[in-house]
């Protein structure tokens, strides 16, 4: 295939094409094609370069420079201080149902959410075919809540002693403002990964319900996390935060201050 260069940049070749026009274009190269005896002439254009990034930028689309920062999120302590403060309401209509069945498979890839925190938190694993989904057979977790590292086992009377908590109770979220929400809402914080964390079984039927005002992790180097993960949970659902709740949040982020909100 013949290439030619025009000697002017946006100046077609004349002769080249029958019919049609050619469109003064930046970086413009013409091919000469032969085809059943007639030439023909295909325009090709390179795209245009950002000179202070390289970066090919599309028409009408801004192409942010490699070197830009990445945001980070807010503090743990200033997206507190902008949750509203109310009293508990009563546990009155809750039920479990009530955000759907107890796991979901929201994406449709044939994966539990349970299944797939496993895979998010466990390290070390192995695999074995259910259905549509790979799931976990065994693994090692490095459970927060306590500190120690477990093992994981699938089965009956294994599987339950890793147990994957939601770091905003279902039934604190319905009192302080999941009642109000659709029932498509309740199903998507429920299996909302970032309200969710693989834990040691026991920890968290010893925690239940609990709010930070009445139950924190054991393990004490956790604990700024962990809250902070509950203060991004509220602050994405608008859920509030009773007066004795707040308190016991702001408390523990005096000690680490510079801790930001997690966003997944």
């Amino acid at each position: 295939m013949p290439e030619t260069n025009s000697p002017k940049q946006g100046v077609p070749i004349p002769g080249r094409v029958r019919s049609g026009k050619l469109l003064p274009v930046n970086r413009t190269r013409y091919i000469v094609v032969a085809t059943a005896g007639l030439a023909a002439t295909v325009v090709l254009t390179a795209p245009t370069v950002d000179a202070a990034t390289r970066v090919p930028a599309a028409p009408g689309v801004a192409v942010a420079s490699p070197r830009a920062a990445v945001a980070k999120p807010p503090l743990a302590s200033a997206a507190l201080a902008k949750l509203a403060v109310k009293g508990r309401a009563p546990k009155t209509g809750y039920a479990r149902s009530k955000y759907g069945a107890e796991w979901a498979d929201l994406d449709h890839d044939g994966c539990w959410t349970r299944e797939e925190i496993l895979q998010r938190d466990l390290i070390k694993k192995t695999y074995k075919e259910s259905g549509r989904c790979m799931v976990i057979a065994t693994g090692i977790l490095k459970d927060p809540y306590s500190g120690k590292t477990m093992t994981f086992k699938r089965g009956s009377a294994t599987s339950s002693l890793v147990q994957i908590d939601h770091v905003v109770a279902l039934m604190d979220s319905w009192q302080k403002g999941a009642q109000q929400f659709t029932p498509a809402q309740r199903l998507a914080f429920a299996n909302d990964p970032l309200n969710l964390l693989a834990v040691n079984g026991k920890l968290n039927q010893q925690k239940g319900a609990s709010d930070a005002a009445s139950w924190l992790p054991p393990n004490k180097t956790y604990r700024c996390a962990y809250v902070a993960r509950q203060v991004a949970v509220k602050a994405k659902y608008r859920l509030w935060v009773t007066a004795a709740e707040k308190d016991a949040i702001a408390r523990i982020l005096t000690t680490c201050p510079g801790q930001h909100v997690p966003t997944r």
